[in-house]
């Protein structure tokens, strides 16, 4: 192994590395990698940025400005209520759910399609006393499945159209991956509307009340002890052992006491860090002298909403008070559900992440209009304006520019960029809301990751790499490689994101190929659907981090319904792959 080569691996080792522990957001992870591989002379100064002007890091920027839009007609919302009421019973909803967020995916970023359909899957799950866990791991699923069926259905798929152009020469077209996506998406929504929804625990994410009726479950929250209350001078040991209640610790004048807990006695204006059940909650407020500190302690009548922080928010990383939520925006945090995990200090200072729920005080179109601003996910029907002249002609501008695609009349890159010119000419798009529908740490992720795939090739690293697989399986042949990278790719999705995966298997696989003498087409087929399949973990993709607490999910419940998933992913894709795209 050269220097060159070692060197790589040790730096690609390290952000893999970096990226399992997820304590840093991913788009600055990459870039910190490019600049590093660029400083020791891996990759040439002037190809530095050389991925941001890829084909696909404009077509998904194009295509999250698009949807975002398509999002914004209330269409999808509309078609969605419908379906889900004429679907009857559980396996009915989950298969009407299933469908509609694998048919959106196929089109729109998987987060986008599942931040459009999760508050009508709880809105549904209310309505007829199912466990919103019932139905939030099969939408999350779905979402993904569908995202193998096109070129444009998730990033992934149009970094392998670009690996494949730059080894054979042609690129994947619009529908090229639509026989073996097609087929694995229908037959994993039967499934998971048969099968999976049942090996579901019945006790996932419990169904709640509306939320204006304070159905604060498993939230921390913080509650100002009142003069007067019948708990000033007692201990919070007491308070722990009558009612059940968690103190997680005391602020007095605004100083954190540093005691063992049980030993402190609580004081007037005392803020208390706790974590309890509604019913406890409730009480400790209407009857025994505390108040929420979103209140300020005058009693005013909260006006709740819950959402969740999208994964690359723009709350996410900062704190309520970092982001000034009172002042700027006139909404006020009054609990959080972080997952099983507990705060440390005050919740106002909590750095918040992908993934937590968060209780809202503050007018309905006040909170709607600021979670729309911080990219929060609501957990709540939505109260949407249909737009007549927008609906009319977005649709089919996305459309014509699906059939261009499909076609070959002009790149994706380019055909998604004219709809979007001429959505900003016929004022369907705002210019001033433009760059505000691109999600734009995945934009630095896709342009600092791809000259690091360029550079595992360049340096001979696939090639060392893929000697190694095929000395480690000499006798498996070109079918028996092929469920080799398809297994491989699958077991190392979860643990990575989808994007770092597929910049290091194609070069790999495509050296495998050249290697065996055979086209590269099948093997980069395979990293395109083992990149789209996580459903062993909740932190692999963002829609299963995103679920994680509105469905009261355990880490296990990701295994026992997505390996059986996984298991027909493989059966399927090895069966077609080679017959579509033979060796």
């Amino acid at each position: 192994m050269t220097w060159d080569q070692a060197v790589l691996l040790a730096v690609l080792g390290a952000t893999l590395g970096v990226f399992i522990l997820d304590r840093w957001r991913f788009d600055i992870v990459a870039m910190t990698s490019l600049m590093t591989c660029v400083l020791v002379g891996l990759i040439p100064p002037e190809a530095a940025f050389a991925g941001f002007s890829n084909p696909a890091v404009v077509t998904v920027a194009m295509v999250l400005v698009i949807t975002r839009t398509l999002g914004r007609t209330g269409v999808v919302d509309e078609v969605a209520r419908r379906c889900t009421a004429l679907a009857g019973g559980p396996a009915g909803h989950v298969a009407a759910i299933c469908a509609l967020g694998a048919g959106l995916s196929a089109f729109m970023n998987n987060v986008g399609a599942l931040a459009l359909l999760m508050p009508i899957a709880l809105s549904t799950a209310r309505r007829n006393g199912y466990p919103p866990g019932m139905l939030l791991m099969p939408l999350s699923f779905a979402t993904l499945l569908g995202g193998m069926s096109t070129l444009i259905g998730t990033p992934p798929n149009l970094l392998i159209s670009a690996f494949r152009a730059d080894a054979t020469g042609s690129r994947f077209l619009m529908f090229d991956f639509l026989p073996v996506g097609l087929t694995v998406g229908v037959a994993g929504v039967a499934y998971l509307a048969l099968v999976g929804w049942r090996l579901i625990p019945r006790d996932r994410g419990v169904a709640r009340d509306d939320i204006d009726r304070f159905r604060v479950s498993d939230y921390v929250t913080e509650a100002l002890v009142r003069p007067g209350s019948p708990w000033a001078g007692r201990k919070v040991e007491h308070l722990e052992a009558e009612r059940g209640a968690s103190v997680i610790g005391i602020i007095r004048d605004r100083r954190r006491v540093f005691a063992r807990p049980g030993t402190v006695s609580f004081q007037s204006g005392d803020v208390v860090l706790l974590e309890t059940d509604t019913a406890t909650l409730r009480q400790l407020v209407e009857l025994e002298g505390f108040a929420l500190v979103a209140q300020g302690g005058g009693g005013r009548q909260l006006v709740l909403t819950e959402a969740i922080v999208a994964p690359n928010a723009l709350i996410q990383g900062s704190s309520a008070l970092s982001l000034d939520l009172r002042e700027r925006w006139g909404v006020n945090l009054v609990a959080v559900s972080r997952q099983g995990r507990r705060f440390e200090g005050r919740l106002r200072d909590a750095s918040l992440s992908a993934g937590d729920i968060l209780l809202l005080d503050g007018d309905r179109d006040t909170v709607a209009e600021a979670m729309a601003e911080l990219g929060c996910v609501p957990l709540a029907d939505r109260k949407l304006e249909f737009e007549p002249q927008r609906t009319l002609l977005a649709l089919p501008v996305f459309g014509a520019a699906v059939a261009v695609a499909a076609f070959d009349l002009a790149s994706a890159a380019v055909a998604f960029a004219c709809a979007v010119i001429l959505m900003l000419a016929t004022r369907i798009i705002r210019p001033t809301t433009l760059y505000e529908s691109v999600d734009w740490p995945v934009i630095v992720l896709l342009g600092a990751m791809i000259p690091l795939g360029t550079a595992v090739q360049t340096t001979g690293l696939a090639d060392r790499i893929g000697d190694a697989v095929i000395m480690l399986a000499p006798q498996t042949g070109a079918m028996g490689m092929l469920a080799v990278v398809l297994i491989a790719t699958m077991v190392v999705t979860p643990v990575l994101n989808n994007t770092a995966t597929v910049v290091i298997m194609a070069p790999v696989v495509i050296s495998i190929a050249r290697q065996l003498g055979v086209s590269p087409d099948a093997f980069l087929m395979a990293v395109a659907i083992g990149a789209s399949c996580d459903f062993l973990t909740p932190f692999g993709h963002h829609n299963n981090s995103i679920i994680l607490g509105p469905g009261g999910y355990r880490f296990g419940d990701f295994w026992r319904v997505g390996l059986p998933l996984d298991l027909i992913v493989v059966g399927l894709s090895l069966l077609i792959i080679p017959r579509v795209w033979p060796f």
